[in-house]
């Protein structure tokens, strides 16, 4: 018995009531994307009842789908819109106090304290789009050594550095001094790695991309299922997610392709306990770069892929397709948005066409799966497992 999770990372599904308080009114990554791309198309999605959740009938274009698998949305609970509190919701914690942002920078005394226990400068400490930010001092940076730090919208400590100036390694141990030192009133929820290669006015984003999550604030689903004897396999960033905690195994992914060949290998070989998979590019290159043609081929490219994940699942299995935030790029914004996610659910045994209207939270996740593998613990959330069930 499996349970498979796989996250959209940033496919929103609508604003959510508190959409003001963010800035992100008029949010909507799905429907946006679909009025300024009409071509794409997501016939397998669609197929498991995308289009039958609540304000999702745009994407069918006028055509009726009779969904053969369970739908619905979540509201998420927690405060914030990042990437940490969407997953660990979905983990099972709910955060209640968001993590600290910094829309005008990082105050002198984190930068100077940075400065002082990596023996390198700063430059940029701002808001930036990554991409435009090694643009723009890229070239100092190489000149001078100095580290290229940056947050965003969202609670993150970014340090780009060229891997020819600062090996990967180097800017990886550079990361932890900063995770170590990024705590209490600036503990934010991620320092992010940012390397980058190429020339002048050619740089260009590696892979090698690397996350520095705080500790869970609790317990997770992931700790609950390692103590009834069964074990967790991230696919991509979820172990940098969850800081470790609780997962058993982890695979690199160099693109959301890669991700789900990764996914489908581990179906291959794991035969119980959960697969857990993030797949990022929607959100890393397209959301943040407002590339609405970039999001929808690349929707269309996991929808094409779909059929394999299905194919793959087992009698007993489940599979939940969901996000952790939105990321609308129609809108001025480049950062997260505040929105409802889709939950779509398929297994054998899962009722064709079940409605699972509006969780009240991404949790309802964590309570489902622990229930479906048995598992006991403490966790939020309210599991949806007996209205997806068939009747034996």
């Amino acid at each position: 018995m499996r349970d498979i999770i796989v996250v959209l990372d940033s496919v929103g599904i609508g604003e959510l009531p508190d959409a003001h308080e963010y800035g992100d009114v008029g949010s909507n990554t799905l429907i946006n994307i679909k009025k300024a791309v009409p071509s794409m198309e997501l016939p397998n999605l669609l197929e498991l009842g995308l289009s039958n959740i609540s304000g999702g009938e745009l994407l069918a274009g006028g055509k009726a789908y009779q969904p053969k698998g369970a739908f619905g949305k979540m509201a998420e609970k927690s405060k914030g819109k990042d990437t940490t509190t969407g997953h660990w919701e979905i983990a099972g914690i709910v955060t209640e106090v968001p993590f600290p942002t910094y829309p005008n920078g990082f105050p002198n005394s984190v930068i100077n304290e940075f400065e002082g226990k990596t023996g390198r400068k700063v430059v940029g400490n701002c808001t930036a789009s990554g991409t435009e930010i090694i643009e723009r001092l890229g070239e100092h940076h190489m000149n001078t050594g100095d580290l290229i730090v940056y947050t965003s919208a969202d609670s993150v400590f970014q340090i780009a550095a060229h891997e020819d100036i600062v090996p990967v390694k180097e800017l990886y141990e550079i990361c932890e001094i900063a995770r170590e030192m990024l705590k209490g009133e600036h503990a934010v929820s991620r320092v992010i790695a940012r390397p980058f290669i190429g020339s002048v006015g050619n740089f260009k984003r590696t892979t090698n991309r690397h996350d520095f999550s705080l500790n869970p604030t609790g317990k997770t689903m992931l700790d609950y299922i390692g103590e009834g004897g069964l074990k967790v396999h991230g696919v991509g960033k979820i172990y940098d997610i969850f800081c470790g905690k609780g997962v058993d195994s982890t695979v690199h992914i160099d693109s959301n392709m890669d991700g789900v060949d990764k996914t489908l290998e581990l179906m291959g070989s794991v035969d119980k306990g959960l697969i857990f998979t993030n797949l990022v590019d929607f959100d890393m290159l397209y959301g943040h770069r407002n590339d609405s043609k970039g999001y929808a081929n690349s929707l269309m490219e996991f929808d094409k892929r779909l059929p394999e994940i299905l194919d793959k699942l087992r009698d007993d299995d489940i599979l939940y397709i969901t996000a952790d935030h939105g990321c609308d790029p129609t809108t001025d914004s480049t950062d997260h948005s505040r929105e409802y996610v889709p939950l779509l659910v398929y297994g054998k045994k899962i009722k064709a066409g079940a409605d699972l209207y509006i969780r009240d939270s991404f949790a309802d996740i964590a309570q489902t799966v622990m229930a479906h593998l048995d598992i006991k613990g403490n966790v939020a959330g309210k599991s949806f497992l007996e209205n997806i069930l068939k009747e034996d």
